[in-house]
């Protein structure tokens, strides 16, 4: 069990709260559009305080927690790509402009900090106290990627009817207007929730269906709740970034749920044996960088030749 100091657990979350006190605070004070030139400058700062970390991690605990870091990032990074492409689903069916996205995004990404947090928690819990509740984990993941695989098209959201939003519906009557970047107005007399409100519903509720799926993947790699959190964290915080500059390229990444249905069965068939092999971590993380590698270059390669036989 690693042994980790409470004042590590606390300069981290330090780091985080500053890290978005910064973001909304000074970057984004005023609603604008992300550019695609400020996305990939915000892509790549959170992809170099990840490997930073990293190495902090490497020098503090080891090869083997560094290894399990990064295979974790990787692997949540990855996934994360799959709950981008639904978010784009869900500000198109709302109409959101991109001048809120950002907003709605930022309060998402606040509030899955928490749920993962608990989430992760009890899945560590559950595997050391149950240790069989692994290999409902491994078919889990199993049964994710043959889903995946069989439901390759990407379907049209639902959103009016879905279940989040008649639940909150329940509760506060959802407006299609809206009243510049607000949550809430009033409207003949009594208080609304606006799209931008339903929009972060959904996109919060998303968040949960994904984690489902990445936080046994990332208890496949780890079982250590500082390195899992982690881990998880820094791929969540540089989601937003990552959207804007993946949301107008989506359809350049064909195959890429091939390699996330791949990256699934690996390790969800590394659960189910996981008391009769041990895979070191090194090879997990070589397996899984292949296997993604591989989807992102043959979708790549699939966009390029079918831009090619377009006519012009």
């Amino acid at each position: 069990m690693l042994e980790v100091q409470t004042s590590f657990w606390v300069l981290f979350h330090v780091f985080v709260l500053f890290m978005l006190a910064l973001d909304l605070g000074v970057f984004h004070k005023k609603s604008h559009i992300v550019s695609m030139r400020e996305a990939l400058t915000w892509t790549g700062i959170w992809i170099a305080l990840a490997l930073v970390f990293n190495a902090w991690i490497y020098s503090r605990f080891g090869k083997q927690y560094a290894v399990e870091f990064l295979t974790g990032y990787l692997v949540e990074k990855s996934l994360s790509v799959d709950n981008i492409f639904v978010f784009t689903m869900i500000f198109a069916a709302l109409q959101i402009p991109r001048l809120y996205q950002h907003k709605i995004l930022f309060w998402g990404v606040l509030t899955a900090l928490v749920l993962r947090a608990a989430m992760i928690l009890a899945g560590v819990k559950l595997i050391e106290n149950f240790h069989w509740t692994i290999y409902l984990f491994g078919a889990l993941l199993i049964f994710t990627a043959l889903k995946m695989l069989k439901d390759s098209e990407t379907k049209e959201l639902d959103v009016k009817n879905s279940m989040p939003l008649r639940i909150v519906g329940w509760f506060i009557p959802v407006t299609a207007k809206t009243d510049k970047e607000s949550f809430f107005l009033r409207e003949n007399g009594k208080w609304v929730a606006t799209p931008l409100f339903a929009a972060l519903i959904l996109v919060e509720s998303s968040d949960v269906v994904f984690a489902v799926d990445s936080i046994p993947a990332i208890l496949a790699i780890s079982k250590e709740p500082f390195i899992i959190y982690t881990s998880n964290i820094f791929a969540i915080m540089g989601l937003r970034s990552l959207y804007f500059v993946l949301a107008d390229l989506a359809g350049r990444f064909a195959h890429l749920k091939y390699g996330l249905a791949a990256v699934l069965l690996f390790v969800g068939g590394k659960m189910m044996a996981v008391d009769l092999i041990k895979i070191p971590p090194v090879i997990s993380l070589a397996v899984i960088a292949t296997l993604l590698s591989a989807s992102v270059i043959s979708s790549l390669i699939h966009s390029a030749h079918q831009n090619k036989t377009l006519p012009q």
